[in-house]
């Protein structure tokens, strides 16, 4: 039986920016979104909308972003302040002969510099693309020449460790802008934090054409080459429309974002969507820590927290016991991203927090969140949500000459499809027309996703289409089995694959990592087997199961069951980066 859903307190749904779905969505039309949008006549810049009109309007004493150092030291940047240093770095790139339209990366950390960076490059009318600073120098040598890298903002340290054997090889390079410089500046390589305070903080934002190219974010998704999504100025409607909506974002919260900002979360709503509803980003350059995630909720007052999976599975590994003590009362949204969020979190979430994470999804494609739980609306543990007003989602079934059918029946499992006309969809493959041409069919985008519609219109995420198990004529969705596994007090993660079988087609195994205090024997192996087929029924509950003291993940914390199955088999395992799929 599906859990019950969580209801919300309905005197509190005025608080919230979307208290009436039915009716929003309804009523919605894309000019109510724009009309949130100040624009610079019949032009836009997306980092005017998050930092420029803010300043206009008369807050720009409000702080823009708080960095957390690893060291303990706090610094408060204010929209002015931003608006200068954008400004600065915009007057620098002008002075390199940087043109609008070519290309800045940044491969950074969480630090100030990225946020000014990414939003001076965007003022300047440039493109920007984040690298997440984990990569090795391959995927980065990559992803830099199919965009053409025309400037390169890094430390000192990333660069000599990561880019400077190859950067020869890279002509297209032609600045490398570097700070926190401990020795000696490398050659061919210039001082940021040397430059930037020389540089003019009188900048007037580029009037970009709503088409122009804005940001370039990379997906690898599971083969070949990386794809560059990329992504247009008029995106900033979205992004600004999306952070109210789905994140119930309000000027002058408090804001975490947990992503990477090399990733397209930490883009999208690690810096530009709430810069856009006015709020307070919270910046920490720690590595995650259960004990000192609690103390920053409290200590900041954190208002809206946007995190994902791979955390709040690590909190719950840490038990409930280490959230008692910190007062969490100004907390008052919880939202989850980068992989399905399994119920048993969920409910976790409303036992610790006396609310409920609520899970939402999208892709780089995207550009925004398309489905959500809302903040005033009940939660289907387990469930992706509803469609944001605006976006049209169904359920296609694919046919034998290549069109799609659209479902018409509540539950049925088939390819996730969007209608294409929201303002931050990607507007191609870069180099990679063919690539691009083929997510589109019958007027549809193809998600790649498998996933059911409810009786209430809630979607419920399936698998991957390459991920699903096919078993005596069942379709088995790994993200199914792996929910209930969580659900026992043992289960810490859990993988799930299928394995060649000859009567079956293929047999579900499990790969499972345990909390603290557990041991891996038979009798645990036995008891999870059961409690599986409680709840599955024999034709979808594991076969096996295996326990594993840690499962591979990709770097931005995803369970990669590819090389779960890959090591199984026996197969080559290949470059892992092939195997790296991004947050969204």
């Amino acid at each position: 039986m599906p859990t019950p859903p969580i209801l919300k307190d309905p005197t509190q749904a005025s608080r919230h920016n979307l208290d009436d779905y039915a009716r929003c969505y309804a009523s919605f039309d894309w000019q109510q979104a724009q009309a949130q949008i100040k624009g610079l006549g019949l032009a836009l810049n997306i980092a005017y909308e998050a930092v420029d009109r803010h300043v206009e309007e008369g807050h720009g004493e409000l702080v823009a972003l708080r960095w957390l150092g690893k060291d303990g030291q706090q610094v408060d940047i204010s929209y002015q302040q931003l608006m200068a240093d954008t400004a600065r770095f915009a007057n620098l790139l002008a002075s390199l002969d940087v043109q609008p339209g070519d290309t800045v990366f940044g491969l950074c950390h969480r630090v100030p510099q990225l946020y000014t960076a990414l939003l001076g490059s965007l003022k300047f009318g440039a493109v920007f693309s984040p690298l997440f600073s984990a990569f090795g120098p391959e995927p980065i040598q990559a992803r830099m020449a199919i965009g053409q890298a025309k400037v390169l903002v890094t430390s000192e340290a990333l660069y000599r460790k990561k880019v400077q054997r190859w950067r020869h090889e890279l002509p297209s390079l032609q600045q490398v802008l570097l700070f926190d410089i401990q020795g000696e500046l490398p050659d061919g390589c210039l001082d940021l934090d040397a430059l930037l305070p020389q540089a003019s903080d009188d900048f007037s934002p580029h009037r970009s054409n709503p088409e122009d190219l804005a940001l370039l974010h990379f997906t690898s998704g599971t083969t070949g080459k990386p794809k560059g999504a990329m992504h247009v100025h008029k995106a900033v409607i979205y992004h600004a429309y999306s952070g109210r909506m789905a994140l119930d974002l309000q000027p002058g919260d408090i804001f975490w974002c947990t992503a990477d900002p090399g990733w397209v979360t930490g883009t999208s709503y690690g810096i530009i969507s709430p810069l856009c509803n006015r709020v307070t980003l919270i910046i920490d350059e720690q590595e995650f820590d259960p004990q000192h995630w609690y103390q920053l909720l409290a200590r900041q007052r954190v208002n809206v927290w946007y995190t994902a999976p791979t955390a709040i599975r690590m909190l719950m590994k840490a038990g409930a016991a280490l959230a008692l003590g910190h007062d969490l009362s100004a907390l008052r949204f919880m939202a989850s991203v980068g992989e399905p969020l399994n119920p048993e979190a969920v409910l976790w979430g409303q036992q610790v927090f006396g609310m409920p994470f609520h899970d939402n999804w999208w892709q780089s494609e995207t550009g925004g969140i398309m489905i959500a739980n809302f903040a005033a609306e009940p939660v289907y543990p387990g469930s992706m949500g509803r469609p944001l007003p605006g976006i049209r989602a169904a359920i296609a079934l694919h046919q034998p000459d290549g069109s799609i059918q659209i479902s018409d029946s509540p539950n049925q499992i088939g390819e996730l499809v969007l209608k294409p006309g929201w303002p931050s969809m990607f507007r191609g493959y870069l180099h990679e027309e063919a690539r691009y041409q083929k997510c589109f069919v019958d007027g549809w985008y193809l998600s790649g996703d498998l996933a059911r519609q409810d009786e209430h219109g809630f979607f419920w995420f399936v698998g991957r289409a390459d991920d699903v198990i096919k078993s005596a004529g069942h379709l088995i969705g790994p993200f199914e089995v792996e929910s209930v596994l969580m659900e026992h007090p043992a289960v810490a993660e859990v993988g799930v694959i299928g394995l060649p079988d000859e009567m079956a087609g293929e047999v579900v195994k499990a790969f499972v990592a345990l909390k603290p205090g557990y041991e891996p024997d038979e009798a645990l192996q036995l008891a999870l087997l059961g409690h599986a087929r409680s709840r599955l029924g024999p034709a979808v509950a594991p076969r096996e199961i295996a326990f594993r003291h840690n499962l591979p993940k990709t770097r931005s914390g995803k369970i990669m069951r590819r090389l779960l199955k890959a090591r199984e088999l026996g197969l080559p395992e290949g470059d892992l980066s092939t195997l790296e799929s991004d947050e969204s």
